[in-house]
């Protein structure tokens, strides 16, 4: 097995990971993936397409390696990046693998990211791209991610999906990429873990737009690399599980999540009379029915009775009768 960063110390690694890649039948490699995970008590969500993998799991360190090692053995993906850290708990509830018509969703099927990306930067070059006057930092992630933090000065699109990025680029082109005394802007374009970059740019090549880079290893990668004192990101980084945000180091951020709507909450919310822990947040709480909020309320009691009982609610494998849970 390959071995894995140094994150022992913790009972739990979380390997976030993505390739675009050519799988001719992603759906054959569903099974013995789904299987490997199980058998190794590894959770999380893995996603499958034609263009590739993407996802992020969790389990002990061991596991994780024998799942990599598989992972490794698919088509294109034997030098596939993945970035670890660790987790005090498990955070996920159950093992989900799926096959999907992309592993990021753009809505713009016809793209090449392996061929047609940006130019990658490295974290420690980063700081000099985008603090030159002649470049345009754009955010490519969801307006919820964007509010727990980003980069000093980046450009934030305010689109709820992935998917309405192209839409309010070709929209916004003409205002963003005005030229000044007759040279275009350089685009530097960012995300978590540099996925939904390498798709974003290869949107914008598409475009006919030159000059586009992309933040390699993503907001994580830098977080990881970049000390503190010199960082130009403010705030924290959202991320797709149970930790909800990462700090510095990818040190366990301070945002909890709003289990009735999914988004993150600050210390400010939580203390705001709209919130209720699994229930509602002031983001929520006007969007749903008080027949929702008592269902709400009711799942939330038998989670937390479920945990003083020393078991499993969400995600718990049933033994008496077949699970009927889609993976």
């Amino acid at each position: 097995m390959k071995s894995l960063s140094p994150t022992h110390n913790s009972p739990f690694s979380v390997a976030a990971l993505y390739r675009f890649a050519s799988f001719s039948d992603p759906e054959s490699l569903r099974a013995p993936l789904q299987k490997l995970c199980e058998d190794n008590a590894i959770r999380g969500t893995l996603l499958l397409a034609h263009e590739g993998i993407n996802g992020t799991i969790a389990g002990s360190h061991e596991g994780i390696a024998a799942v990599l090692d598989h992972i490794r053995t698919l088509p294109d993906c034997s030098d596939i990046e993945v970035k670890f850290s660790s987790a005090e708990k498990m955070p996920f509830h159950r093992m989900k693998v799926r096959v999907k018509p992309e592993i990021v969703t753009m809505g713009q099927s016809a793209l090449d990211p392996v061929n047609n990306a940006g130019t990658y930067v490295d974290p420690q070059d980063w700081n000099d791209l985008i603090s030159d006057p002649g470049t345009i930092v754009i955010d490519t992630r969801n307006d919820y991610e964007v509010a727990v933090g980003q980069f000093e000065g980046a450009v934030n699109p305010k689109t709820p999906t992935f998917s309405d990025f192209p839409e309010w680029f070709q929209a916004e082109r003409e205002r963003l990429l005005a030229k000044n005394d007759g040279t275009a802007p350089k685009v530097a374009m960012y995300c978590t873990g540099g996925i939904r970059c390498e798709k974003s740019t290869a949107f914008l090549a598409s475009e006919g737009v030159d000059e586009v880079f992309h933040l390699k290893g993503g907001i994580l990668k830098y977080l990881e690399t970049v000390p503190e004192e010199m960082s130009l990101w403010r705030g924290e980084c959202f991320v797709f599980d149970q930790r909800v945000s990462v700090g510095h180091g990818l040190t366990q951020g301070s945002y909890g999540l709003c289990h009735a709507c999914r988004l993150p909450v600050s210390a400010e919310d939580l203390a705001s009379p709209l919130y209720e822990a699994g229930v509602s947040c002031p983001a929520c709480h006007d969007q749903r029915t008080e027949q929702q909020r008592e269902s709400y309320r009711e799942r939330q009691k038998q989670q937390v009775l479920a945990r003083q009982q020393g078991r499993e609610h969400v995600g718990a494998v049933l033994t008496k009768k077949k699970k009927t849970d889609d993976v």
